[in-house]
């Protein structure tokens, strides 16, 4: 782009090229109409990386109350073993701490067996690994327990509805997260902001030889990085699980609800917070 700009320059001035120069008038209307489609764009972009983050700030929330709804609604009964209701509350909290790890890795496109087979022991992730979403897997098999402890008398009909509608938003967050990894711009959204603001920076120095003649490069290519640049920030957004440093911070994310649910049940070895690391959390 800058050597286009300075070709101009050169032939406007040193070789009276005059017919090179474009009126200002009609760039300046094309650049606020591009201005205008970009921002638009943008605008689209960020929503779907913010609803992305809303959704999962709602899955921190439901992994919080599901574990405090175990510890606190599943009670002993007369005829009950104490110890076998804390293995199962203890089963439902870190098949959680499982489910949030395998439903950053889903929607990253990696795979989840290195969190699960820490978490969880080998017979259960080896019962995971016929399954193609994992993290619905895990929910079956949290809701299945939570089903044995009604069947075991440890909550009645109320609390068991109460943690069936945790299930249940945790369930809706995680369609919604699927609905945006499965569910790109539409294409005319990609292709023609990017055509305009290249069509557009070709026209710029010719626009801005007659006022600006030797500037011309500096002027043009200032405007055109500005929109090179707005025109990037909606591409990176778009996409806010594809692993990126833009994206959602998935990792931090993720680790927070492991540290908050593993504090819970009285865990001492706690992982530590992830941390910003170049000015990029992940």
């Amino acid at each position: 782009m800058l050597l286009f700009d300075t070709v101009v320059a050169i032939a406007y001035v040193k070789f009276g090229w005059g017919w090179l120069a474009l009126p200002h008038i009609p760039l300046a209307i094309f650049g606020g109409v591009i201005g205008a489609i970009v921002g638009f764009r943008n605008n689209s972009a960020y929503a779907r990386w913010w609803e992305a983050r809303t959704l999962w700030g709602q899955i921190v929330n439901q992994s919080r109350s599901l574990a405090r709804q175990t510890l606190s609604m599943v009670e002993d009964c007369k005829s009950c073993d104490p110890s076998q209701r804390i293995r199962i509350q203890r089963q439902i909290i870190f098949l959680q701490i499982a489910y949030v790890h395998a439903l950053r890795c889903q929607l990253r496109g990696l795979p989840p067996w290195e969190d699960l087979e820490r978490l969880l022991d080998s017979e259960t992730v080896g019962r995971f690994r016929s399954c193609r979403n994992v993290a619905v897997c895990i929910q079956k098999e949290i809701a299945s327990l939570v089903a044995e402890c009604f069947n075991q008398g440890w909550i009645d009909n109320l609390r068991w509805s109460a943690m069936d509608r945790t299930l249940s938003e945790l369930m809706n967050a995680q369609g919604g997260a699927e609905r945006i990894k499965n569910t790109p711009m539409p294409k005319h959204y990609d292709v023609f902001p990017q055509l305009f603001v290249s069509v557009y920076c070709v026209l710029l120095p010719l626009g801005m030889v007659q006022s600006l003649e030797l500037f011309t490069p500096l002027g043009s290519s200032l405007v055109g990085v500005i929109f090179m640049a707005l025109d990037e920030i909606g591409r990176d957004l778009e996409n806010p699980f594809d692993n990126g440093v833009h994206d959602v911070a998935l990792n931090a994310i993720t680790r927070t609800i492991e540290i908050d649910l593993k504090q819970l049940v009285g865990e001492a070895n706690l992982p530590q917070p992830e941390k910003v690391v170049n000015g990029v959390l992940w």
